[in-house]
């Protein structure tokens, strides 16, 4: 903002004229001042007994002549247009004099709130970043959650299928241990007991043992289960059969004898 400042010697001074009748308004103004300030004087009241009613008639009196003043209409010190404008001129110099300190602390307060807004600006942005990052680590966690959970469900399925396999494995050698141990495969007794002369007949050498038995009706079952039953043909011991038949091991088919299927446990 500009500042206004006099030209020339405008500002500093007047007229002799205008001089003169600056000071004679003055000393009537001081005389006038020093006349009210007598009056004022020889108005005071003595000392009162009760200070109380004294200052409350001192108060009434001076909103009494408070409101007198408050009527009466401002009049000019001066009618010279030379003095009227000379102090126009002053008071306009003071004013924007204060202008101009208004405007420079509204300056630093704007320059302040300027600094402000590009501080919370860059924290803002720097916020959003993180946001974006920690946002994105999130969506990546959830995914690499997902494929781990199912994978981890896929390899935990594929352990446990090994771990029946390896069990059924171990159950199967187990019982064919036990099988062969207790109920091996039948054997032709003719030439080790020459006394015995009328065990004539001898065994099929294509006799498959009962642990061979078992794992084919398993299988059966297993692999056909809509069609269960297994062929009796020449390579199945009937002792073996008979004996799956009556400790309830396997069953007849109903209507072909020649058929047996696993039995059914719950």
């Amino acid at each position: 903002m500009a500042e206004v400042k006099p030209s020339g010697q405008d500002a500093a001074e007047l007229s002799e004229a205008a001089r003169s009748e600056l000071f004679d308004l003055c000393e009537d103004q001081f005389a006038q001042l020093e006349k009210l300030q007598n009056e004022i004087i020889l108005c005071e009241p003595d000392f009162c007994e009760n200070p109380q009613e004294q200052s409350v008639n001192l108060l009434m009196a001076t909103e009494a002549e408070l409101k007198q003043w408050l009527t009466v209409e401002p009049q000019l010190l001066a009618t010279n247009s030379e003095v009227l404008l000379q102090a126009g001129k002053e008071e306009m110099l003071k004013l924007c004099s204060e202008l101009e300190m208004i405007v420079s602390c509204y300056e630093a307060k704007r320059d302040k709130l300027r600094e402000t807004k590009e501080l919370e600006q860059k924290w803002l942005e720097e916020k959003k970043q993180a946001l974006m990052a920690a946002s994105d680590h999130v969506e990546r966690l959830k995914v690499e959650k997902e494929k781990l959970s199912e994978h981890s469900v896929l390899q935990d399925t594929k352990e446990k299928i090994q771990k029946m396999k390896v069990y059924g494995e171990r159950l199967m050698e187990s019982l064919g241990d036990i099988l062969e141990k207790h109920i091996p495969l039948p054997q032709d007794t003719s030439s080790t007991n020459k006394k015995k002369k009328n065990v004539t007949q001898e065994l099929d050498e294509d006799l498959i043992s009962l642990n061979e038995i078992l794992e084919l009706l398993m299988n059966k079952v297993l692999n056909t289960p809509h069609d269960p039953y297994v062929t009796i043909d020449n390579t199945f011991w009937p002792p073996y059969v008979e004996m799956l038949l009556r400790y309830g091991i396997a069953v007849r088919h109903q209507e072909n004898n020649f058929k047996i299927r696993l039995e059914t446990f719950y």
